[in-house]
């Protein structure tokens, strides 16, 4: 049986745990990888990371281990997440050792076209909305005014870093790419995704799925079964 190992890169404010629920419901051919970023749980005293090629390069020792010796490599990320898991695909393409097998973009315009509106110079109960807005949904933590003050700094550098993000060409990857929204996400439109196609040689499809921003809490069994599905080429 060969297993692929699935990278699984986190939202804004959001830490590896996001990612736990699917280990719990991944079938035995798909290895649930969760990336942590500095800033947050294990690694919340680590500085977080407030540029894109900062993060890649400080990610990618890491994601080289996870992945040694791995059968096959795929990567899956939301929002910030999908920005993030498009420049680490380019990293590990060029990997010695790492066969590389589709990246999943998911609840994400292409790298290209951004966001009308911003937040990162926000004040902070303007940032808090705008992010919310974002999001589609409202932390519970941020109401607290002293978990909101453990917090920000870390969302803050996240919306940084996505906001600021600018892809450093158009070199196509040479593997298939599936971008992936909720039909009832009102922040990403389905036009949106149509973009994703100029970062791949190897195909393109664009997937609209049940629920809305935030679908990959909805029922992750359901979205694993679709990842199998576009991995083995269906």
């Amino acid at each position: 049986m060969t297993v692929t190992s699935l990278l699984c890169f986190p939202y804004a404010g959001a830490g590896a745990s996001v990612y736990q629920p699917w280990q719990r419901v991944a079938p035995p051919d798909l290895e649930i990888l969760p990336v942590q970023l500095p800033g947050r749980e294990k690694r919340f005293v680590e500085e977080p990371y407030r540029r894109m090629d900062q993060a890649v390069d400080g990610l990618l020792d890491e994601v080289l281990e996870l992945v040694a010796g791995r059968d096959r490599v795929a990567l899956f990320g939301h929002s910030m997440g999908a920005v993030l898991a498009y420049e680490m695909a380019g990293r590990l393409a060029q990997a010695a050792g790492v066969r590389l097998a589709h990246l999943f973009v998911s609840g994400s315009p292409d790298p290209w076209s951004g966001r009308d509106h911003t937040a990162a110079d926000l004040p902070d109960d303007e940032f808090v909305a705008r992010v919310e807005e974002f999001a589609g949904y409202t932390h519970p933590a941020l109401a607290d005014p002293d978990m909101r003050e453990l917090l920000l700094p870390t969302l803050r550098a996240d919306v940084e870093l996505h906001e600021g993000y600018r892809p450093g060409g158009d070199k196509r990857l040479d593997v298939p790419v599936t971008a992936l929204r909720g039909a009832d996400d009102t922040l990403v439109a389905a036009s949106a995704l149509a973009g994703w196609d100029r970062v791949t040689s190897a195909g393109f499809a664009s997937l609209t799925v049940a629920g809305g921003h935030m679908y990959l809490a909805d029922d992750p069994a359901e979205l694993l079964a679709l990842v199998r599905r576009r991995l083995a080429g269906a």
